[in-house]
């Protein structure tokens, strides 16, 4: 490294901007629906408190929209809740989940928080949304934990009272960059023409000159194209540079990320000098099984995730679940990482109600708990987790990022499989980064 890299503090949605609307949290609060049919799903009864009383939480996540969809983090949140409540509850309490549709809507994410506000859930578990501004200051007015929030905005890294469980995208690209310097020549990333967008070289670069590597070239792409032929073209001229070394290609972007490899298949023709790599939730087994498998352009790829890889023995309690309570739901699939990260979320939320014995099981109680130091094992999906008041990485703008840990999986022969055993550590290569 020849020196700190600033990273501009507009990565993903806006850092340490958190305006007091704690009045205004629960004023008119809207029913966002009242079945599952009009976006939410509610398992009846009422909320935390002591005694046999039931626990009310609330699950979120964008269904039927035109962008990202995770209809298996809700999906699996009730069936978590038939599960656990069939083994009776926690400590003996029911567990009550909602589950709201945000619509990818900033309107729509809003009422979900103020939906969980009305009903006193005490806790947000395992959730997906893009719009943490619309809702996280709803929850904060409320004294509401998120817990295990997707990872998708910077503001669930900063926010007091969000307990994220994975690293989100800042681990996953420093970890990608960093296994790609000891094995790529030229890099190439192909990413969102957008202000979140602009985040991502810096990120990915942090990993690439950790290793001594050149960073990543930069090549914008609209986010809603139909095609990728010129940008995949670009892609190919810039990592054919060094013959020594083949180069890499970085998809990043999202759920276009198959648009731009079937481009990128036909621009590279027979060539296979040039490899692809890329991060969890831009390629998971089905991606790689709709383009072609052990013959597709995923095969050989390097895929840096969160978690280990969905064949893993330490999903066995999740698989069980699934099976017991939601056989036959397709909208689950145990391979997805947004089903994981809710199992993994409600393994904590578990773990906190256990840890307050026979005592109340509210909002307050809850984050107390999580702040107060506790220890949560995750059964080795995660390093053990404990949300510290002042982490590792709060000086580079990430305070409330307890796990910078991400796995290392490969395609081969049509299959994600692990690429070596155990975590890597980007703690290290992330305070390199400087969040201005």
């Amino acid at each position: 490294m020849t020196g700190r890299r600033r990273i501009r503090s507009t990565f993903l949605p806006r850092l340490l901007t958190r305006r007091a609307r704690a009045g205004a949290a629960t004023a008119g609060a809207l029913a966002v629906c009242t079945s599952l049919a009009a976006g939410c799903g509610i398992v009846p009864g009422a909320t935390g408190g002591s005694g046999d009383d039931p626990i009310t939480v609330m699950t979120w996540a964008p269904e039927n929209t035109d962008t990202t969809n995770k209809p298996g983090m809700p999906a699996f949140a009730q069936a978590y809740a038939r599960w656990v409540n069939a083994q009776g509850g926690i400590n003996g309490r029911p567990l009550n989940v909602l589950t709201c549709n945000d619509r990818n809507d900033t309107v729509a994410a809003a009422r979900c928080a103020r939906r969980a506000v009305q009903e006193n859930a005490v806790a947000v578990v395992g959730s997906y949304s893009v719009h943490a501004d619309s809702f996280l200051p709803t929850l904060e007015g409320a004294g509401i934990p998120y817990i295990g929030g997707y990872g998708i905005t910077n503001d669930e890294f900063t926010s007091p009272l969000s307990f994220p469980v994975n690293g989100g995208q800042p681990v996953l690209l420093a970890g990608l960059g960093r296994t790609l310097a000891d094995t790529c020549g030229p890099v190439a990333l192909i990413r969102p023409d957008t202000i979140a967008g602009d985040q991502l070289p810096p990120l990915l670069d942090s990993g690439l000159e950790a290793g001594g590597h050149a960073p990543a070239g930069d090549l914008r792409a609209a986010e809603d194209a139909t095609a990728y032929d010129g940008e995949a073209q670009r892609a190919l001229e810039h990592t054919t540079t060094d013959p020594a070394k083949p180069g890499c290609v970085v998809p990043a972007l999202g759920d276009r990320a198959g648009t731009f490899m079937d481009s990128f298949r036909r621009a590279r023709g027979d060539s296979s000098d040039v490899r692809t790599a890329t991060v969890l939730g831009s390629v998971d087994q089905s991606t790689v099984d709709a383009s072609g498998g052990a013959s597709g352009p995923y095969e050989g790829s390097y895929v840096t995730g969160w978690y280990p890889s969905a064949g893993d023995a330490r999903w066995k309690p999740m698989r069980k679940v699934i099976e017991e309570e939601a056989f036959g739901d397709n909208r689950i699939d145990a391979a997805d990482a947004g089903v994981q990260t809710t199992w993994i979320a409600y393994t904590v939320f578990r773990r906190v109600v256990e840890s307050l014995g026979d005592g109340e099981v509210t909002a307050d109680t809850v984050t107390g708990a999580l702040k107060g130091g506790l220890k949560i094992d995750t059964g080795g999906l995660t390093p053990t987790l404990q949300w510290k008041f002042q982490d590792e990485l709060a000086a580079v703008g990430f305070p409330r990022l307890a796990n910078a840990h991400v796995t290392l999986q490969v395609v081969r022969d049509g299959r994600l499989v692990s690429a070596r055993d155990g975590f890597i550590d980007v703690t290290r290569t992330l305070r390199e980064a400087d969040l201005a």
